[in-house]
C-alpha cells in the first residue's frame, strides 16, 4: 500500500519551472533518500509533501488515517517549558488517554456501572497497545540515544542553541511514532554515537521514511532507494548511495551512448538530404528535391534528446614539497581550559610523514582546540607542540573568511597570487569556476563556493602537510565530492577533524578519537576503529563483575495497602475484559453465516482473552505477596 502519491507536480517561481511533472509513489516501509543538487527543488518537493508549500498543478496523496511527523522547522513551545516538556508533548496522545482512565477510575469507585467499566476497558486496552506503559522507558531510551543529559532534561528549551533545540525536536517527533517521517538533514548537530543510534532507530522503523540528508554515510546504512531531482524529473534509484553512485554512472554511459546514437542518425539523414538536394541540382530532377525536402520534415520531426549532463573533475594539485625526516609533529604534554573547564588534559602524540589522521569526538570535547594549537593558532596552558624543520602546512578553518570580501573572486585571486587576468582564469577554470561566475563578490558566495575558494588558494602554496576542521560542513554532496577528488591528488601529510563518516572513512589511515580530554590513538581505518570501539564496550561490563561483587539488594518493604489497591485495579481491568469478551461473543451469535467476520471476531477475542490471562498471573503473582 502506497504512503505518499505524487502525481504530475509542477512547481514554478516566477518563470522558473522548477519541477517539471513530478509522478511517484512511496509505499509503506520504504525508507527514501530525496537528492539533488542545490536549488534542483528537493526542499520545495519536501514541502510540498508536509503540505507547507503550494504548487500549480498535479496531485499528492497521503492516507487519512496515516499520521506524519516532519524534522524541519523547530515548532514555538511556552517560553517556561523544559526540554522533558517538550519531549513529552510527543505523548500527547497517551498522556490524554491517561488522563481518561483516571477520571474513570475515579468514577468506577463509587459507580460500578457495566458501562463505565466497558469504556475503561476499551480505553486501557487502547493505552497499552500504543506503548502507554513504556512512556517513561521510551523516553530515557531516546534521551539516551540522542545523548540528552539529566541536566539537559531541566533546561528551559528557549534556551539551547539552534543545535540542541534540533536534538530535541528529533527526540520529540520518535516518540509520537508516526507512521511516515519525513526529516531534513537529521544528522546535523549529531555526533557519531547518536548518529549511529539513530540510523539503527530508523533501520527498525516499521513506519516510511523520507529523508534529504548530505550525509551519505546514513544514505548507505538506512535508505533503500534514492529518488534524484534532476532538470525539473524524478529519476529513480533503488538501493542506498553507494548502489546510486555505481547505477547513475551506468545511466549516463547509457544516455551519452543513446543520444550519440542519435546524434549519428540525424547526421546521416541530414547528409543524405543535401546528397539529394545536390544530385537533384546537377540533374533538374524536382521529384528527387521533394524527397529531400520530405527527409528535412523527417530530421525536424525527430525528438531530440537532450546531452546527459555529469559533472566534470576538476583538473587541480597541490605543490607539493618533499619532507626530510621521520617525525613532522611533535605534541608533549598539552593542557587546555576555559574557565573551569579542563578541555585538554596530558595530551603526548607524534604525527609522522605520511600519516592520514581523522580527528572525532563528542561535540563541544576540543577537537577545533587541538587543531588550533597545532596551527599555532591558540597557544596550550601547559606543554608544547613541535614541528619538524621542513614541514609546511596549509591550514583549511571551519569558519571561512578572506581579507576583503567584497571584492570578485577573479580579484581576491589576482591579489592574493600576482596573476595576470589570464592566468588567474585559467587557473580558476581548472577549478570549476568559469565564465562571469568569477566575478561574483567573495560575500555572496555560498558555503560550498567558499570552501573551493579557499582550497584552490591553499593548493598554490608549496606545502606537506594539511590540517582541515570539518572541510565537508554545510556542503551538498557535490561540493564534497569536488573537494574529495582534489584531497585525492594530495600526497603529503593529512590532519583533519570531521563528523563526516564518508570523508573520514575515504582518508583516514589512523584515528585520534578525544573524549573527557583524552585522547585514543588507534592506527588503522574508521571501520576498523568502530569495530574495535565496539568490542572494548562490551568487554567492559563483564570485566566491572569480575573486579566487582555485586551488593546484596535489600528488598523494600511494600505496603500492603498499595497491593490492595493494585489488586482492585486489576480485579477490575479483569472485569472490563471480560465484558469486552461477552460483547464479542454476542456479536458472534449474530454473525454466524458470515463466515470471513466471525473469524474476525474470533480472532479478536483470543487476543482478549490471552490479555485477561495476563492480568489474571499478575493478580495471583501479587496476592502471593500479601
Amino acid at each position: 500500500m502506497a504512503d505518499i502519491v505524487c502525481q504530475d507536480i509542477h512547481k514554478y517561481y516566477g518563470d522558473n519551472h522548477i519541477l517539471q511533472g513530478i509522478s511517484f509513489e512511496i509505499y509503506e516501509g520504504e525508507r527514501v533518500g530525496l537528492l539533488g543538487k542545490n536549488g534542483a527543488g528537493k526542499t520545495t518537493l519536501f514541502n510540498i509533501l508536509d503540505g507547507t508549500e503550494p504548487f500549480e498543478e498535479g496531485n499528492v496523496f497521503i492516507p487519512k488515517n496515516k499520521q506524519m511527523e516532519v524534522l524541519d522547522q523547530i515548532p514555538m513551545f511556552p517560553s517556561d517549558y523544559s526540554v522533558k516538556d517538550v519531549l513529552k508533548t510527543g505523548f500527547e496522545e497517551l498522556l490524554a488517554m491517561l488522563k481518561s482512565i483516571k477520571e474513570l477510575e475515579e468514577k468506577m469507585s463509587s459507580d460500578q456501572d457495566p458501562l463505565l467499566l466497558k469504556r475503561y476497558g476499551e480505553i486501557a486496552a487502547v493505552f497499552e497497545v500504543k506503548g502507554g506503559y513504556m512512556m517513561e522507558t521510551d523516553l530515557a531510551i531516546v534521551c539516551e540515544g540522542l545523548q540528552i543529559d539529566s541536566r539537559m532534561l531541566d533546561k528551559p528549551f528557549s534556551k539551547l542553541s539552534g543545535g540542541e533545540q534540533t536534538r530535541v525536536n528529533l527526540g520529540r517527533i520518535i516518540l509520537k511514532k508516526p507512521d511516515i517521517l519525513l526529516l531534513d538533514e537529521p544528522t546535523n548537530h549529531l555526533d557519531v554515537e547518536a548518529c549511529e543510534w539513530l540510523e539503527e532507530y530508523l533501520n527498525t522503523f516499521k513506519g516510511t521514511v523520507v529523508v534529504i540528508s548530505h550525509d551519505r554515510y546514513f544514505l548507505d546504512r538506512v535508505v533503500t532507494r534514492i529518488i534524484e531531482i534532476e532538470l525539473g524529473k524524478a529519476v529513480f534509484y533503488e538501493g542506498n548511495y553507494s548502489d546510486y553512485v555505481k547505477l547513475r554512472e551506468e545511466r549516463y554511459q547509457q544516455l551519452l551512448a543513446s543520444y550519440e546514437q542519435e546524434q549519428k542518425k540525424i547526421q546521416q539523414l541530414e547528409a543524405a538530404a543535401k546528397r539529394m538536394h545536390d544530385w537533384a541540382s546537377r540533374a533538374d530532377n524536382k521529384s528527387m528535391h521533394r524527397r529531400a525536402f520530405a527527409l528535412e520534415k523527417r530530421i525536424e520531426r525527430i525528438e531530440r534528446t537532450e546531452k546527459p549532463f555529469l559533472e566534470k573533475n576538476m583538473k587541480a594539485k597541490f605543490k607539493e614539497i618533499e619532507f626530510s625526516g621521520k617525525d613532522f609533529i611533535i605534541i608533549r604534554d598539552i593542557n587546555k581550559s576555559f574557565g573551569q573547564r579542563k578541555i585538554l588534559e596530558d595530551i603526548n602524540l607524534t604525527v609522522r610523514k605520511g600519516d592520514r589522521i581523522g580527528l572525532i569526538g563528542p561535540n563541544g570535547c576540543g577537537k577545533t582546540t587541538l587543531l588550533n594549537i597545532i596551527a599555532n593558532i591558540i597557544q596550550p596552558d601547559n606543554g608544547d607542540v613541535r614541528i619538524g624543520r621542513s614541514v609546511e602546512y596549509a591550514f583549511l578553518p571551519q569558519i571561512i573568511e578572506f581579507e576583503n570580501p567584497e571584492l570578485s573572486m577573479l580579484e581576491t585571486v589576482r591579489y592574493a597570487m600576482e596573476w595576470s587576468e589570464d592566468t588567474a582564469r585559467n587557473r580558476l577554470a581548472a577549478f570549476q569556476f568559469t565564465g562571469e561566475e568569477v566575478f561574483k563578490q567573495v560575500s555572496s558566495l555560498s558555503g560550498g563556493e567558499k570552501s573551493r575558494l579557499k582550497l584552490f588558494l591553499l593548493m598554490q602554496e608549496e606545502i606537506n602537510l594539511l590540517i582541515l576542521d570539518e572541510p565537508t560542513n554545510h556542503l551538498d554532496i557535490a561540493s564534497r565530492e569536488w573537494i574529495e577528488r582534489t584531497l585525492e591528488s594530495f600526497g603529503g601529510t593529512l590532519l583533519f577533524v570531521s563528523h563526516d563518516r564518508y570523508f573520514i572513512k575515504q582518508f583516514a589511515t589512523r584515528i585520534w578519537d578525544l573524549k573527557d580530554g583524552k585522547v585514543i590513538d588507534y592506527k588503522g581505518t574508521y571501520q576498523d576503529y568502530r569495530r574495535w570501539r565496539k568490542m572494548q564496550d562490551s568487554i567492559k561490563p563483564d570485566e566491572k563483575n569480575q573486579e566487582k561483587r555485586p551488593k546484596q539488594v535489600r528488598k523494600k518493604r511494600v505496603n500492603p495497602k498499595d497491593i490492595e489497591k493494585k489488586l482492585r485495579m486489576l480485579e477490575r481491568d479483569i472485569m472490563a475484559y471480560e465484558l469486552m469478551i461477552e460483547d464479542i461473543e454476542n456479536k458472534m451469535e449474530h454473525a454466524a453465516s458470515d463466515f470471513e467476520k466471525l473469524q474476525e471476531l474470533m480472532e479478536e477475542k483470543e487476543e482478549l482473552i490471552e490479555k485477561m490471562d495476563s492480568l489474571y498471573d499478575n493478580w495471583a503473582e501479587l496476592s502471593e505477596t500479601l
